[in-house]
């Protein structure tokens, strides 16, 4: 039988916190919650939850420097950013912190729960992946090489530091060399998501922060590749 899944609700008003718990518990999750930043970023630390729901605006810290802190520290627990702005800005900055993804209140309980499962999922998926694949860094395309199973990434040889989002789209193109995908496509095929809104936007931005480590000349890219009007694809 799984081990019940754990989310920490980090979130400074209650009766928000009761809802997205009173669901989540519904679905299966267990839950931990949180009123403010600080007393979030230690339970994340201490608690070893499976995803945290972490608002941005809270008392004593805010929500992008407990995100900021856990991936300083090398945490890379799923974390869902939960803004009540609708600022482009806000979503793209939580995305450059290596938070995976971000959901905008109000939301509706269906949304969460299936962002909360698919994330979850992406992130089982891919520990489980790990004593399968193969202990070598293979060569990709020019100095990139992929080692599947440590995920990392090398160039010239030096190890890349990526969220696992980031790891995760490069392999994806990287297994599917040349071919075209939309943002659609791999929003359905790297998010686990079977729906998409204005969350392109993601794609565009982990496309962007991945061309910054990887690419000698991110303005002028020779690994993943813009097809106007179709889509991103690696080349090789």
């Amino acid at each position: 039988m799984d081990k019940q899944k754990t989310v920490l609700i980090v979130e400074d008003e209650k009766n928000i916190v009761d809802i997205v718990k009173f669901n989540l518990q519904r679905e299966g999750y267990q839950t931990l919650e949180a009123y403010d930043g600080q007393e979030g970023l230690h339970k994340a630390r201490t608690e070893n939850p499976d995803l945290v729901l972490l608002d941005v605006m809270l008392p004593k810290m805010i929500g992008f420097d407990v995100c900021k802190a856990l991936r300083a520290e090398g945490n890379n627990v799923p974390v869902i950013i939960l803004t009540a702005r609708e600022e482009e800005a806000d979503k793209v900055l939580g995305l450059e912190l290596g938070a995976d993804d971000y959901i905008t209140k109000p939301f509706s309980m269906r949304e969460l729960i299936a962002r909360v499962t698919a994330n979850i999922r992406r992130s089982a998926m891919s520990a489980a992946a790990i004593p399968a694949a193969s202990a070598s860094a293979m060569p990709v395309a020019g100095e990139l090489s992929i080692n599947t199973d440590s995920h990392q990434v090398f160039r010239g040889g030096k190890p890349i530091d990526l969220t696992q989002r980031e790891y995760e789209l490069l392999t994806f193109l990287a297994s599917h060399p040349n071919k075209v995908y939309s943002r659609v496509d791999l929003m359905e095929q790297v998010w686990n998501y079977g729906y998409v809104g204005d969350d392109v936007r993601t794609v565009d931005v982990t496309v962007r922060r991945l061309r910054e480590k990887i690419e000698a000349d991110p303005a002028s890219p020779t690994y993943i590749l813009t097809r106007r009007g179709a889509g991103y694809y690696f080349s090789v």
